[in-house]
């Protein structure tokens, strides 16, 4: 490509912003050419983020008009509520719009507001929207103009189990999904069970039967299954910054496959995704291999005992799991390698 496409991030001083700024910053096609937050309109980049003081960027106020001028494609890295407001004015005005909240994940809007609440009123551009997962939508994300990135659960939940679903190999009604997150889940904003007092040398579920990335596994289930799924996701917070590990559980629809039948399709499955790893036998995934990148470790094991798969995948919850997900979706929509711009070796120990 000649020129570079001209960028804006909304909501960047977020911990999913900063991810953002950091890969577009050293993306080859891509120049940043805004940053809005509200909050922290005026403030230099680098007064808020110190590590970044060879950038000068400073955050201003969102005003749509003045990013639709300056970009031709926007990240929206908001809470959940507020792309929605935003993303059908950028539209309008010719941006291509990836909106890492939950905004714009759902078929149906119904859905949505059942688990999120809020107005809606963008019922035609919601319908628009094209499921930010690209080993699963590649082709649809290549022509489309919004993308709603998946949830950071969702994404190595969905990595896990869409094999599963697909071939046919699991029944759906069986599906147990056992998840652990970093506490850089919950977000930068303070909360008093994201302290370190709180929050370390502890172990705890949450949201048990009731969390909101409940609905977006069980929609993406049901497209792959071809029929209904109701899921079990039970999430838990663990006390370390990035990472996300699934434990999936499901009972095999054909017993007598052995471990080495499900790695064998697995391993087909994610042939042409070069961010997907399938381990070998008897390996199975720690979330600090993924660590700043945007790799998705999956290991598989049978038991013929129970006569269940159970498959383990494990993310960087901030990239795979939300910004560097979203740079992946924004190169296959400007016809790049997936891999440009994207870290390949994370960080260890």
């Amino acid at each position: 490509m000649g020129e570079k496409v001209t960028v804006g991030i909304i909501g960047a001083s977020g911990y999913g912003g900063v991810q953002l700024v950091r890969l577009l910053s050293e993306h080859p096609q891509v120049e940043i050419t805004y940053l809005g937050g509200d909050s922290s309109a005026g403030k230099k980049f680098a007064d808020i983020y110190p590590h970044f003081a060879q950038l000068p960027l400073t955050i201003e106020a969102i005003d749509l008009e003045a990013i639709a001028q300056r970009a031709q494609v926007v990240f929206l890295s908001l809470p959940n509520g507020l792309a929605c407001q935003m993303a059908p004015t950028l539209i309008a005005k010719g941006c291509r719009v990836l909106d890492l909240s939950a905004d714009y994940r759902f078929f149906d809007l119904g859905v949505y507001q059942s688990w999120y609440g809020g107005d809606r009123q963008d019922q035609e551009i919601a319908e628009k929207a094209v499921y930010g997962l690209p080993e699963l939508f590649r082709d649809r994300i290549a022509d489309a103009q919004l993308i709603g990135c998946p949830g950071c659960y969702p994404t190595a939940s969905l990595l896990g189990t869409a094999p599963l679903l697909k071939q046919g190999l699991a029944q759906p009604e069986t599906l147990i999904i056992d998840a652990k997150s970093g506490t850089s889940g919950g977000g930068r904003a303070a909360k008093t069970h994201l302290l370190l007092a709180e929050a370390d040398n502890s172990l705890g579920a949450y949201g048990v039967a009731r969390h909101r990335h409940t609905p977006e596994i069980e929609q993406i289930c049901s497209h792959l299954a071809r029929q209904e799924v109701q899921v079990q996701f039970t999430p838990h917070l663990i006390p370390m910054v990035r990472g996300i590990l699934a434990t999936i559980y499901a009972t095999m629809r054909d017993p007598g496959l052995v471990r080495d039948d499900v790695l064998t399709i697995y391993s087909a499955f994610y042939r042409s995704s070069p961010w997907v790893t399938v381990l070998a036998n008897g390996v199975y995934p720690q979330t600090k291999w993924a660590w700043g990148t945007n790799r998705c470790y999956i290991g598989v094991e049978v038991d013929p005992r129970t006569g269940r798969v159970i498959v383990m995948s494990a993310i960087d919850n901030l990239m795979k799991g939300q910004a560097a997900q979203a740079v992946q979706c924004l190169n296959i929509m400007l016809g790049l390698d997936e891999t440009t711009g994207l870290p390949r070796m994370g960080f260890y120990p």
